[in-house]
């Protein structure tokens, strides 16, 4: 790869990036409300409590990647099972990193120790495996 194209890809990753978090902050405050909702108003166990709100919020996640940070070409039954998968992983993330963070903190807070561990990994996933394509992958 010749250095100006190196130096247009990283652009487009940093830009499909920032549209990644952007997604990824409704996605999240959408995790927040609903696990702040199940705690405080419904009393559910905290771990239970985030593991149903990032279920829920994947399925946001999901659609508003697909159309606005990805633009993907494939269709939803190429891109689904991927995301489905990467999602699940995910949610074993967030779940493990809030479990072992909770006797520690408050669950907000742990929350938020798990938000971030699984950023990037989910990134990564969707970028180079979900919805690659050949400028991404070159």
């Amino acid at each position: 790869m010749q250095r100006y194209d190196r130096t247009v890809y990283l652009k487009q990753l940093l830009g499909r990036f920032g549209r990644f978090a952007a997604v990824g902050g409704v996605a999240t405050a959408l995790h927040y409300l609903l696990l702040v909702a199940l705690v405080e108003l419904f009393g559910v166990d905290e771990i239970l409590s985030s593991a149903i709100a990032f279920s829920i919020s994947s399925v946001a996640n999901y659609f508003l990647n697909f159309y606005l940070t990805f633009a993907a070409d494939l269709p939803h039954r190429q891109a689904l099972p991927k995301f489905v998968l990467v999602a699940g992983l995910g949610l074993v993330v967030n779940t493990l990193c809030f479990t072992l963070l909770l006797p520690f903190l408050p669950y907000l807070l742990a929350q938020a120790g798990a938000t971030l561990v699984t950023l990037a990994s989910n990134f990564l996933l969707q970028q180079f495996w979900i919805y690659r394509g050949p400028q991404w992958n070159s």
